[in-house]
């Protein structure tokens, strides 16, 4: 049973913001800020791993194998089965290294959003958690992290209605904060 209190919804309700664990999210799909590997590591990616088991690496090696030799490049996602997590699938997005594209962060963070939203949607899914994409270990302002992910799902929801329930989940009190300080919801 997942220990989560909601704080704020934006678009009549579909997007919530909760403190809370990704990992504890019972939804359609949640989404792993990995790394290029696809192979587990630090944050929320090695929680994902660890907690659904060695089916999710079983399969992200079987991606990387098929069609990412070279490992996923920044701001794409592919999808594998969530193991023994609550979700039913897990979308792995690569998020950009802050100061590492060429002054393109915003779009490469954009598309992380835009691309786990389609694969959802292409999978026919209507509910989606994310965590806070590249704001740990890549170094991603929080702020303007907020900024960017709240105009790119704003963006995509404004296209499509399908996707009925998007989760942006935090697992600390002040990044919620910054993010809620700084959404551009509207």
């Amino acid at each position: 049973m997942a220990t989560e209190t909601q704080l704020e919804a934006f678009i009549g309700g579909r997007v919530r913001v909760l403190l809370g664990n990704i990992i504890e999210q019972e939804v359609d799909a949640i989404v792993n800020a990995a790394n290029s590997t696809l192979l587990g590591g630090g944050g929320v990616d090695g929680a994902i791993h660890r907690a659904g088991g060695p089916l999710i690496l079983k399969q992200c090696r079987e991606i990387r194998r098929l069609l990412y030799p070279n490992g996923l490049p920044a701001g794409e996602s592919v999808i594998t089965s969530a193991g023994e997590l609550p979700a039913q699938n897990v979308i792995h997005t690569v998020g950009p290294i802050y100061g590492r594209h060429q002054g393109q962060e915003s779009t490469v963070l954009s598309a992380c959003y835009k691309s786990a939203m389609s694969l959802a949607l292409s999978h026919s899914l209507h509910s989606i958690a994310f965590p806070a994409i590249s704001t740990g270990a890549y170094g991603y302002p929080r702020d303007e992290a907020a900024a960017v992910a709240s105009r790119s799902i704003q963006e995509f929801l404004n296209v499509d209605d399908s996707i009925k329930d998007v989760r942006l989940v935090f697992f600390q009190q002040r990044d919620l904060q910054v993010f809620l300080a700084n959404q551009e919801f509207q």
